[in-house]
């Protein structure tokens, strides 16, 4: 018998996932979630793509993604290390990953990224960063009183065991590095002190 979900929770990654699901390219095959925690965003991904895939670090969040998705047969759940385990080299039509990539080496993130989607596919990640210029400050204080309402309001929360670590990167520095590694992306700043990258990977015969 398939457990039953858990009510939803909320928090300000998961305030993203509305952006990544309409990221979706329609008639997607497969979807790969980098750093998909419990699953809960993989699982939202499967009502989108054919098959989707998730893979994270954490012994303890992939056991609890496999848990609350047994009986999925369009949901698999990886548990290693994303820069080296073994995945398909251009086999995702859609790869996410939201607020994982301050956890390893950007850029070799980015590269692994770009190497596992298909041409035509598409990017969509979802960071945190540290303040380091006087505008990005200027921005964190200013849109301080919202985040810290909205947080109080939607009763944030983390599943328990859920990894966190600090950002060492820049907003500034992930803009900068981001733009040189995927041509053409696009980088937005939200509110709830995240940013996130959407690129396109050009098709066969596009340069």
């Amino acid at each position: 018998m398939r457990r039953c979900e858990p009510l939803p929770y909320w928090n300000t990654n998961v305030a993203r996932h509305p952006t990544v699901l309409r990221a979706v390219p329609e008639g997607c095959g497969a979807a790969l979630d980098v750093g998909c925690g419990d699953g809960l965003l993989a699982r939202r991904l499967a009502g989108r793509a054919k098959a989707v895939t998730g893979i994270d670090k954490s012994p303890e969040m992939i056991a609890r993604a496999r848990q609350l998705a047994t009986a999925r047969g369009d949901l698999t759940f990886v548990e290693g290390d994303f820069l080296t385990a073994d995945l398909p080299t251009g086999g995702f039509d859609f790869i996410c990953s939201v607020t994982t990539v301050h956890h390893m080496d950007f850029e070799a993130a980015l590269l692994r990224m770009r190497e596992l989607l298909r041409p035509g596919g598409k990017l969509v990640v979802v960071g945190l960063a540290r303040e380091a210029s006087a505008t990005e400050w200027a921005t964190m204080i200013a849109t301080a009183p919202v985040v810290r309402v909205t947080k109080l309001l939607r009763h944030a929360r983390t599943p328990q065991g859920m990894p966190i670590a600090a950002a060492e990167m820049s907003y500034g520095q992930v803009r900068e590095a981001a733009r040189r590694l995927l041509p053409g992306m696009r980088y937005r700043r939200h509110v709830l002190r995240r940013y996130s990258l959407t690129w396109h990977r050009p098709g066969e015969g596009v340069a």
